[in-house]
C-alpha cells in the first residue's frame, strides 16, 4: 500500500504541473509556444535520457563489462557539442517544428517521410525497449500482489502519461520532466546513502572501495576485437548522440522549445557535461551492490540487468529503499516515455499528415487529428512493448543501442548527405535506399563474424549511415 500512496502522490503532483503549465492548442503541444527557460529543459532531459534503463541496467554492466560504459559516456560529450554547434543551429534557421522537415526542404517530400518514418520505427521500438523494463519492475512489486494482468500494468502506465499530456503536451513535458528528473536522482542519491551505510563505509571510503574494486576498469586498449575497446566505445559514443538525440525528434523537440538558439545551446551542453558524471555514480552504485551481495554471502544473478532489483528484493536494503526504487523507475519511466508520446505524434502529424500544410486535407481539423493520433500512439505503443516482451532476450540497454544501429543509420546518412553535398537524389528511390542500407549492414555483421571472428559493436551504426550516404550519391544529381 505504501508503494500504491506513493504512486498516486506521484501522479497528483504530475497533474498539477500539467493544469498550471498547460496551454491549448497544437502550437502549446508541437513547440511550447517557444517559450521554455533552456536550465528546465537541460534539467529535464538528464531524466529523459537516462531512463527506467539506466536506473536498471547500468548498475548491472559492471558484472559483464566493469565500467568500461564510460568510455561510451565521454564520446557522448563530444556528440552533443556536435549537435549544439552544428545541428541546432540548422535546425532554428529553418525554424523547424519536426526536425525531418529539414529533409523535405532539402532532399524532396518523400525523403521526408522516409526519415520520419524510421524515426517512428526507432523511437516505437526503443521507447518500448525502455518501459517494458519498468513495467516488468511494477508489476513484479506491485501488480503480482493483486493479481493484476501484466498487460493491464502497462495499459494502465500508458493511460495515466496520457492524460497528464494529452492538453499541451511538450509544453508540460518541460517541466513535469524536470520534476521526474529530480525524484530520479533523489532516489538515486538516497539509494547510495543506504548501501554504503549498510557497508560500513563513509564518503571517502566508499571512494577508495569503487576506485580498488576489481569492476573498476574503465579504460580497454589491448583487445580489438572486443566490443569494449576504447575506439570502438569512444566513437560509437559520438556517432549514438548525433542520432540519438540530434536525429531524433523526441530528445530534439524540447531544445526547439527555446527562445532562441544561444539559449538551446546553452542547454544542450549543460545537459552534455551534466550526463558524465550521472552515469558514473550508477556504475558506482552496480559496483557497491555487488560488494553488497559479498557481505550478505548471496549469489550474484545470471541477468546484470537484475543485480540492482535482486538485492532489493532480498529485504536486505529495507522497504524504504524498496520505495525509493520504485519512485526513480517511475519517475525515470514516465521521464522518458511520456516525451516518446508527444514526439511520435508531433511527427505523424507534422511529417506524415502535414496538419500544418493548407493543401492537407488535416489542415481544417488539425486540433482534432492530433488528439485521435495522441490517443492512436497509446494503442500501438503498447503493442510494441508487449512484443519486445515475447522476443526480448539480452540486456535491454544493449538491445536498445543494437536496435538503434539498425534503424537509426539511415537518418544519419540522409542528414549527412544533405548538410555536406549540394547535390539532389531522385526523390522516388530514397526510401529503397534507406531500407537497402540496414540489410547489407546485417549482412556484412552475419558474413564477418562467421568468417574472421570480428563481431561489429556499435560502430554498426557508422557504417550503416556510410552506406545510405553512398546510396543517395548513386541515385544523385547535380543539384
Amino acid at each position: 500500500m505504501t508503494i500504491l500512496l506513493t504512486i498516486a502522490i506521484y501522479f497528483g503532483i504530475l497533474l498539477l504541473i500539467s493544469w498550471l503549465t498547460g496551454r491549448s492548442g497544437n502550437d502549446a503541444f508541437f513547440r511550447g509556444n517557444r517559450q521554455s527557460p533552456w536550465y528546465v529543459v537541460a534539467f529535464g532531459m538528464i531524466g529523459a535520457s537516462l531512463s527506467g534503463v539506466t536506473f536498471v541496467s547500468v548498475p548491472g554492466m559492471v558484472m559483464t563489462i566493469d565500467m568500461t560504459y564510460m568510455q561510451m559516456c565521454m564520446g557522448f560529450f563530444f556528440g552533443y557539442l556536435l549537435v549544439a554547434f552544428v545541428l541546432l543551429p540548422l535546425y532554428y534557421r529553418y525554424r523547424l517544428t519536426s526536425i525531418y522537415s529539414y529533409l523535405g526542404e532539402r532532399l524532396g517530400k518523400r525523403s521526408c517521410k522516409t526519415g520520419a518514418l524510421f524515426f517512428l520505427l526507432s523511437k516505437f521500438t526503443g521507447a518500448a525497449a525502455r518501459l517494458y523494463l519498468v513495467c516488468l519492475i511494477l508489476q513484479q512489486y506491485v501488480a503480482d500482489d493483486f493479481g493484476v494482468p501484466f498487460t493491464i500494468t502497462v495499459v494502465a502506465i500508458l493511460l495515466l502519461i496520457w492524460f497528464y499530456t494529452r492538453r499541451s503536451g511538450i509544453r508540460s513535458l518541460v517541466w513535469t520532466d524536470s520534476l521526474q528528473t529530480f525524484a530520479l536522482f533523489a532516489a538515486l542519491v538516497m539509494i547510495l546513502v543506504r548501501t554504503c551505510d549498510l557497508m560500513g563505509l563513509g564518503f571517502g571510503e566508499a571512494v577508495s572501495a569503487v576506485w580498488n574494486d576489481t569492476h573498476s576498469r574503465i579504460f580497454e586498449f589491448s583487445d580489438i576485437n572486443s566490443r569494449q575497446h576504447f575506439l570502438k566505445q569512444f566513437f560509437s559514443g559520438v556517432f549514438i548522440v548525433i542520432v540519438m538525440t540530434g536525429l531524433d525528434q523526441d530528445m530534439m523537440q524540447k531544445n526547439l522549445t527555446c527562445k532562441n538558439l544561444r539559449d538551446a545551446q546553452k542547454d544542450m551542453c549543460s545537459y552534455g557535461i551534466l550526463f558524465i558524471p550521472a552515469n558514473f555514480l550508477f556504475l558506482s552504485l552496480g559496483v557497491l551492490v555487488a560488494m553488497l551481495y559479498g557481505k550478505y554471502g548471496m549469489t550474484l544473478p545470471e541477468a546484470s540487468d537484475n543485480l540492482l532489483p535482486g538485492i532489493i528484493a532480498s529485504g536486505q536494503m529495507g522497504n524504504m529503499v524498496l520505495v525509493l526504487f520504485v519512485v526513480g523507475i517511475i519517475a525515470s519511466a514516465f521521464s522518458s516515455a511520456d516525451s516518446a508520446l508527444t514526439a511520435l505524434t508531433t511527427s505523424l502529424c507534422i511529417d506524415i499528415f502535414e496538419v500544418e500544410n493548407p493543401r492537407s486535407k488535416f489542415f481544417k481539423n488539425a486540433e482534432k487529428t492530433r488528439k485521435w493520433t495522441h490517443l492512436t500512439v497509446i494503442v500501438v505503443f503498447v503493442a510494441f512493448i508487449l512484443g519486445f516482451k515475447a522476443l526480448n532476450d539480452t540486456s535491454v540497454i544493449d538491445a536498445i543501442y543494437t536496435i538503434a544501429g539498425y534503424t537509426y543509420g539511415p537518418l544519419l546518412g540522409l542528414f549527412a548527405f544533405g548538410m555536406f553535398t549540394h547535390r539532389m537524389p531522385r526523390d522516388r528511390f530514397v526510401p529503397f535506399i534507406a531500407v537497402a542500407s540496414p540489410l547489407i549492414c546485417y549482412a556484412i555483421d552475419f558474413i564477418t563474424t562467421h568468417t574472421t571472428g570480428y563481431r561489429f559493436g556499435y560502430e554498426l551504426l557508422m557504417l550503416n549511415g556510410l552506406l545510405t550516404f553512398m546510396g543517395l550519391s548513386l541515385i544523385s544529381r547535380k543539384g
